[in-house]
């Protein structure tokens, strides 16, 4: 039985690729690499570690231990910890990577790791191939339609994320009106929605992936928690890059939009 690693951050999205990788016959292994992993995923995996990301070494050398020689990258790291003061304590190894890269770009950053991980014999491999039914086709996901007014808010904010994932930026914006109100950076999803809605309700969120995305890492993802900070924040109406967006929990997930009349489009 072939062994594969997960090396997970937050969220319920790591749960799923456990699930799925067990009933595709692999031995799973897990190494929680932030803080507030989903409890679920420990009893999900043949073996659970919590190391954190700042630990290169002990990752590499745990993987090794239990003969992982394929692992995926799986579940929200927000580099925020990066500047948070006492959030990580870096190993030599994971210090070595930061002062060899010429910037801390979100791409540049996750590169480096693959390249370190690779250059161990550990292959970063393809997320999607695990998780293939959680990319939904193009079309509207929840019971409303949207209106005209929403359809072109979505296509503005649609190009709009594209544009700051062009520049390695982030994956979200929030418009309204065709004007944007909030860009996603170092903050992550759910702090961007939530402050574009403080700038005007009835906004509409749109969450796309990277053009030059490499789907060995960071594919974007909507879940039960970004849709608690759609509702939070006022936002009628939310559009997703149909087949590079993962749907986690789906039927929670939709469920919740229609229970507050939020449309959902994948385009």
């Amino acid at each position: 039985m072939e062994t594969i690693g997960l090396l997970s951050g937050i969220g319920h999205l790591p749960v799923d690729v456990a699930l799925s990788a067990k009933s595709m016959g692999y031995r799973v292994i897990a190494v929680g690499v932030v803080p507030d992993i989903d409890p679920e995923l420990a009893e999900a995996v043949d073996a659970y570690y919590d190391i954190h990301i700042g630990k290169i070494g002990k990752i590499i050398s745990t993987l090794k231990k239990n003969d992982v020689k394929t692992v995926t990258m799986i579940g929200k790291v927000t580099k925020e910890l990066l500047y948070k003061a006492g959030a990580v304590v870096p190993d030599l190894r994971a210090i070595k990577i930061l002062a060899s890269v010429p910037d801390r770009k979100d791409d540049t950053i996750m590169n480096a790791i693959v390249k370190e991980l690779e250059g161990e014999g550990i292959k970063v491999m393809d997320q999607t191939l695990l998780i293939q039914p959680l990319l939904p086709p193009p079309g509207v996901l929840t019971q409303r339609m949207p209106t005209e007014a929403e359809v072109a808010d979505m296509d503005f904010g649609f190009a709009m994320a594209k544009e700051i994932g062009r520049l390695d930026i982030g994956q979200t914006v929030v418009v309204k009106d065709r004007a944007l109100m909030a860009v996603e950076a170092i903050e992550g999803t759910d702090a961007c929605i939530l402050r574009g809605g403080t700038l005007g309700k009835g906004v509409i969120v749109a969450k796309t992936a990277k053009p030059a995305k490499d789907n060995r890492f960071d594919m974007p993802s909507i879940g039960t928690k970004t849709m608690e900070s759609v509702i939070a924040a006022g936002a009628t109406g939310l559009v997703i890059e149909a087949g590079r967006t993962l749907l986690v929990e789906k039927e929670k997930t939709l469920a919740l939009a229609d229970a507050h009349n939020i449309t959902i489009v994948a385009t």
